[in-house]
């Protein structure tokens, strides 16, 4: 059960991290995300 939960954790920080990289510079500006903070923006997501 854990590793399913584990699993589906990385797919969904994966799927913000591909969605949030192909936002424009523009884009994430305006939502107060840098470039840089992505991968913990990802994080907190899970």
């Amino acid at each position: 059960m854990n590793l399913i939960r584990n699993y589906r954790n990385w797919r969904r920080y994966r799927e913000t991290v591909s969605e949030l990289s192909r936002l424009s510079n523009r884009e994430l500006s305006d939502l107060g995300i840098g470039r840089s903070d992505i991968p913990f923006v990802a994080r907190k997501s899970v």
